[in-house]
């Protein structure tokens, strides 16, 4: 597993404007029906990861304006709660990312956005300008690296107990880590 200094791994440097996948309509990656884009490319290399072929930032297709057009009206869908972004890793991959968070926010401002990171919260406070602004766009943000020593199948949208799933709004307001408030676990 790689630890990066601050603002060590940049976007601009190592995306190659590349996904991996794109899921319309799942139930998986975060509350409700949503629509999943995984990014290609991760730096972090965790221990047990379950998606080792989203490592490599050249993998996959390429991100289109086609793409972005259909992930825009299958997110239009009224039983669509929202979108998610995953990977890889998402904040090495702003360039792409950023202009559509910006046009979801814009255009279908009654949706929300989910992402995970490998990076922590804390180690995103020290982050770049573009990752700072991503999480900015952000409703939710399950952070940290999957640890295989903390494995909980039973952990609700995370794989280990380290993670945590943080209401990005309320933590940017208040400067502090604030748990999401629908947390089911240990209820």
């Amino acid at each position: 597993m790689n630890h990066p200094k601050p603002q060590e791994w940049k976007s601009e440097e190592l995306s190659q404007g590349r996904i991996m996948d794109y899921k319309a309509f799942n139930m998986v990656d975060g509350e409700g029906v949503r629509c999943s884009l995984y990014v290609s490319g991760c730096l972090f290399h965790c221990e047990g990861c379950y998606n080792v072929a989203t490592w490599n930032f050249r993998a996959g297709m390429p991100y289109t304006k086609e793409l972005e057009e259909q992930i825009m009206t299958d997110l239009a869908q009224p039983y669509v709660q929202g979108l998610t972004l995953l990977g890889g890793e998402p904040f090495l991959n702003t360039g792409i990312l950023l202009p559509l968070v910006k046009r979801v926010r814009q255009e279908l401002p009654d949706k929300d956005i989910w992402s995970w990171t490998g990076y922590t919260w804390e180690e995103l406070m020290l982050e770049t300008k573009d990752k700072l602004e991503l999480l900015s766009y952000l409703d939710i943000l399950v952070d940290g690296r999957f640890d295989r020593t903390k494995k909980n199948l039973m952990l609700q949208f995370r794989g280990s107990s380290n993670q945590r799933i943080i209401d990005v709004p309320a933590s940017l307001s208040q400067k502090q880590v604030i748990i999401w408030d629908r947390l089911q676990e240990g209820k």
